[in-house]
């Protein structure tokens, strides 16, 4: 590749959008056509200009690639990208998932939809800074600022207790993040750079990681999130229309996983290790409870977001093993959970747009008269419950074996997710598409269109073909993931021969 800034590129692509937009009239027909030709047309213009970076991506290096840096802030702050095995593929599932969710606003976005799509644009600028900053500041401020724009989507194109919901979210969400800030601030004290490539080198005192690693720990478990600080995510999926549930869902759950991965197991190992059974416990509990909830829902939305808990409680499990098999799951799921996650909120939309109305007992039969629909959603609700041959399947199933080669109770504990999981799901599935069609609401929806066509199918390619050949995502993570497990069990080792040193 030459020495085109790509990484800053593929970040600020949409607000070339944001400022065409603010250009266009929101007046008539002609007018919405126009703000949706143009969010569309950015965002899948910035997810080809993204699959560059994965082309230009060199598998066998596990270090950062395509780095960028230049002087920021004065006091050796400085505006720093660049992406490795771990990090780049989440850039492609950020920029992949936007096209879908313009898409998805077509209809069903009635007001202001010029602020709407300037919302998502300036989301998918934070998101994408998130996955590619090497500097803590820089992280720091593109993860914050990933809140804005989703409590500005939630709080006014969203359900009925929109405000409540956009609140609670926001000051979760926040009362977390204080804690990093604090905490990037001791590391810059302490190693005298807030450069991740430097930190990443540096030995932390044993003593201060303890502290480090919680203060980071409150922030990436309430943007997971992990039991018992999930209680916003119900409601603000419930409440968020459903572009931002896809969102939420797809992106925004994995800024947790990924800071665990980037920060709490790559810079802080010694408290890692000793926190890993406090982590295990809370993931088995998210595991079980969170799928007992799911199984009680009236809600179609509140029962999949409740699913998705108990999904990232695979995730924190896979990460804190430590070992290759499981944060290899870990990153695997979060990907797949990304596109089936998303794609099960999509299909909410469909029938939500058709009758206004998410409650399951308002539902049946549809299989009579919306068999492609019916179709699209079995395969999402498989790949969810993790049936062999779906993306789902993979990440859950090394997960599994990554946590077993630690402790044979915890996986034990996890595998009876895979169980329940499929209980809520297919009861689900039983109660919204079979049985006769007998209310008479349902009697005159019509199947797929065109474009829920256009959104759906290759959500279904994608899933099956991960399913089966998930050889693409593991050689571009192995690298950097075989680095990060063997940096982590030397620094163990050393802490290990100091202390017996010290006795």
């Amino acid at each position: 590749m030459t020495d085109w800034p790509i990484l800053s590129t593929v970040t600020f692509l949409p607000l070339v959008g944001v400022l065409l937009l603010l250009l266009t009239k929101e007046d008539g027909q002609f007018g919405r056509r126009n703000i949706l030709n143009v969010s569309l047309f950015t965002t899948v213009f910035t997810f080809i200009v993204s699959l560059f970076i994965w082309i230009g991506f060199d598998n066998s290096n596990p270090g950062f690639q395509m780095v960028e840096k230049h002087e920021w802030l004065s006091s050796g702050i400085s505006y720093h990208l660049g992406v490795d095995g771990i990090s780049m593929l989440f850039v492609i599932l950020t920029t992949f998932l936007m096209p879908f969710c313009v898409l998805a606003s077509w209809e069903s976005v009635g007001k202001r939809l010029k602020e709407y799509m300037i919302a998502f644009l300036l989301l998918e600028v934070v998101m994408t800074g998130v996955f590619v900053a090497l500097d803590t500041v820089l992280f720091y401020v593109f993860f914050e600022a990933t809140l804005i724009p989703m409590f500005v989507i939630i709080g006014v194109w969203g359900g009925k207790d929109r405000v409540y919901a956009s609140y609670k979210f926001f000051l979760y969400t926040l009362l977390g993040s204080v804690l990093t800030m604090l905490a990037i601030m001791a590391m810059y004290w302490q190693a005298g750079t807030t450069d991740i490539t430097e930190l990443l080198k540096y030995g932390f005192p044993a003593g201060m990681q303890t502290w480090l690693w919680l203060a980071f720990f409150a922030a990436f478990a309430v943007k997971m999130p992990m039991w018992p600080v999930h209680t916003w995510l119900p409601d603000a999926h419930v409440q968020a229309p459903t572009a931002g549930s896809v969102i939420l869902a797809g992106v925004m759950l994995k800024l947790g996983g990924y800071g665990m991965i980037r920060f709490s197991i790559a810079m802080l190992p010694i408290a890692s290790d000793y926190f890993a059974p406090f982590v295990f416990s809370l993931s088995v509990i998210a595991i079980i409870y969170t799928s007992l909830v799911a199984m009680m829902q009236e809600d179609i939305k509140k029962l999949i977001a409740y699913s998705s808990v108990a999904h990232m409680g695979y995730v924190t499990m896979g990460i804190f093993a430590a070992n290759v098999q499981g944060v290899q799951g870990a990153i695997f799921q979060m990907l797949s959970h990304g596109i089936v996650s998303g794609a099960l909120f999509l299909c909410v939309g469909v029938v939500y747009d058709r009758l206004h109305t998410r409650e399951i007992a308002a539902y049946g039969g549809l299989v009579n008269n919306m068999p492609k629909y019916a179709v699209a959603f079995m395969i999402f609700t498989m790949a969810n419950v993790g049936l062999p041959g779906t993306s789902g399947f993979i990440g859950e199933f090394l997960t599994i074996i990554g946590v077993f080669r630690v402790n044979t109770w915890v996986a034990l504990f996890a595998a009876t997710g895979v169980i329940l999981s499929a209980s809520y799901a297919l009861w689900l599935y039983r109660r919204v598409i079979f049985g006769s069609l007998d209310k008479e609401s349902l009697k005159s929806l019509l199947d797929l269109s065109t474009r829920e066509k256009i959104i759906l199918y290759p959500l279904i390619a994608l899933t099956i073909f991960y399913g089966f050949y998930p050889a693409p995502i593991f050689d571009a993570t192995a690298a950097s993931v075989d680095l990060l497990v063997n940096n982590y069990s030397a620094a163990l080792a050393a802490a290990k021969t100091l202390a017996l040193n010290v006795h």
